[in-house]
């Protein structure tokens, strides 16, 4: 495994430093105060292979290789974690689509979506359902030529903002008896009711409780084989906790240097706070746990490129690298003292939005059952 990247991934890592300079950190103040998301930048994005990346050429994709990717998330991260998030779900869409689609789906919408015109949301997690995915209570019932979807969803990412979303529901029909399948969900045309909600992490990502109610959707909206989306949506949860891995790590990274650059400049009893011996143990403290997270998440990169099982690094990667970013983040917050509070700094933000990757894509906890199911072989979830 290379951790060092190589002369191609360093010049595409500082043009988009370069965009996020002048393009993203701008504007992040102004959305975080008003938590709304700036999605004109999508469209600018798609140049560095953000929408779609991974996806091989012939599915519409750039042929990304994994390792790239993580880096690309590890600077999302670093600059925005509200930006990541957002990117993250776009590709949930889009990755669905290339995958499942049919022609006149992609044509559709997965076209639009790879140039960032179409914002979109996916609808898993419900009232009562959480990590469990299999325990889905939202039902589509095939009624003549349309589907009748019925139930809630709750904690959605970009559900206040999506144009379409792609939902999963228990399926009903003569050949489907409570299976689990996806649909797409035009808003455009089916008027479901969306609630914004507003949280204390990643409040730009129009998190939202969305309610069907007798919503009639054309039977061709069905995304995929009917009854299959369970396995479908539990395979994509490798890559999607490798892209909060990485950009926990990148988070973590912004808070390190943040730090470093702080406790070199702040004095206090007439001397540099980095002169002292237990501000140096935060900082070596953070770095070790930045370096372990980024070289975990590597290792996942590179096993997902190699198309080995990986959903035990994946795991692993997620579990250490969301929880040592808000470890990070903590002691950064420390070490700036009542600075750290404010608002008018990044690390309050950092703080809060490092909070975050603890409970999706599947919670710390089951991050913990699934490596120890993948070491011992025994099932620790019922």
């Amino acid at each position: 495994m290379s951790i060092d990247l190589d002369a191609e991934q360093l010049a595409l890592r500082d043009s988009i430093r370069r965009f996020m300079k002048a393009e993203v950190v701008p504007l992040i103040r102004q959305h975080e105060a008003a938590r709304t998301f700036p999605f004109g930048l999508l469209p600018k994005m798609a140049q560095f292979g953000y929408l779609g990346g991974t996806l091989p050429e012939r599915l519409g994709g750039h042929g990304i290789h994994y390792p790239t990717w993580a880096m690309m998330m590890e600077e999302l991260g670093y600059h925005w974690m509200s930006l990541r998030t957002m990117v993250n779900i776009t590709n949930g869409s889009i990755n669905r689509l290339a995958q499942h689609g049919t022609a006149e789906q992609k044509k559709r919408y997965l076209e639009p979506m790879l140039r960032g015109e179409l914002k979109t949301c996916t609808g898993l997690t419900e009232p009562n359902t959480g990590s469990n995915i299999a325990g889905i209570q939202m039902r589509a019932e095939l009624k003549g030529d349309a589907w009748l979807l019925n139930g809630r969803k709750l904690w959605i990412t970009n559900g206040f903002d999506a144009d379409i979303a792609i939902v999963v529901a228990r399926t009903f029909s003569p050949s489907c008896e409570g299976k689990l399948s996806a649909f797409i969900v035009d808003r455009r045309e089916a008027k479901y009711d969306v609630r914004k909600l507003d949280t204390m992490v990643l409040r730009c990502t129009g998190t939202a409780e969305l309610g069907f109610n007798d919503i009639r959707i054309p039977q061709a909206n069905l995304l995929g084989e009917e009854g299959k989306a369970l396995a479908g949506t539990l395979k994509g949860l490798d890559a999607a906790r490798l892209n909060i891995a990485m950009g926990a790590v990148g988070a973590a990274q912004a808070a390190l240097d943040l730090s470093i650059d702080h406790v070199k400049q702040r004095q206090q009893f007439g001397r540099v706070i980095g002169s002292f011996q237990l501000v140096q143990k935060h900082i070596v403290d953070m770095t070790v746990r930045v370096e372990a997270a980024r070289a975990l998440g590597l290792r996942a990169a590179h096993a997902l490129q190699a198309g080995k099982d990986v959903r035990q690094a994946c795991s692993i990667a997620k579990l250490y690298a969301t929880e040592s970013a808000h470890e990070v983040a903590s002691m950064a917050l420390q070490v700036h003292g009542g600075l750290g509070y404010s608002e008018d700094y990044p690390i309050e933000r950092i703080f809060r939005d490092t909070r975050g990757g603890m409970i999706p894509e599947g919670t710390t906890e089951i991050q913990t059952l699934i490596v120890g199911r993948e070491i011992l072989g025994i099932n620790a979830i019922a």
